[in-house]
């Protein structure tokens, strides 16, 4: 993947990428997002893509759960959380799906990983299942349920973990019956 500031990083100038494109060695699969033709999509392109376009992102809820296989459902959008307070981003050619976070809960549990040589920040797992149940009326209490047996039974996250980031979003008494569920059963 190659945006126009790739090639500033290298000194070459943007021209490069235009006549690329025009010779059919590129393909725009985004505004600024280019990839060589005919290379197979990965799983995550666009994720890469979403990071690389909303610089202030952050990678979560479905796509989240998604990204670390703690869900069978496959998301036909990128769920992205920008801050309260930023502009919605306008990408016709990206499927997004846009969530307002603030504060603590924006800013905590935020990992980075690059895919197709992009930087991409996604909300762990254990914030992301905190997240499901704060988001439970969008995204249904089913796939949050199914999230946090998933991230219990895998063990990508711990009890505390759990705890912390239910204290994080405010959902520690929403979580609490079936934090006990899971626990219990084993």
């Amino acid at each position: 993947m190659l945006r126009p500031r790739d090639l500033d990083a290298q000194g070459l100038p943007r021209e490069v990428l235009r006549r690329l494109y025009r010779a059919g060695k590129l393909e725009r699969r985004a505004r600024g997002i280019y990839v060589v033709a005919d290379a197979p999509l990965s799983e995550h392109a666009l994720l890469s893509a979403a990071s690389a376009r909303v610089p202030g992102g952050v990678i979560c809820l479905l796509s989240a759960l998604r990204f670390h296989d703690l869900t069978t459902q496959n998301p036909s959008e990128v769920w992205l959380a920008i801050d309260h307070k930023a502009r919605v981003p306008k990408e016709p050619e990206l499927p997004l799906r846009i969530v307002r976070f603030s504060g603590p809960a924006r800013a905590s549990g935020i990992e980075t990983y690059v895919v197709g040589g992009v930087r991409v920040p996604v909300y762990g797992a254990a914030k992301t299942v905190a997240d499901c149940f704060k988001y439970r009326r969008k995204i249904g209490v089913d796939v949050a349920i199914e999230a946090l047996r998933d991230c219990w039974r895998t063990g990508k996250c711990s009890i505390d973990e759990l705890s912390h980031f239910a204290t994080i979003c405010r959902v520690t008494t929403v979580m609490r019956p079936y934090l006990e569920t899971v626990t219990a059963v084993g």
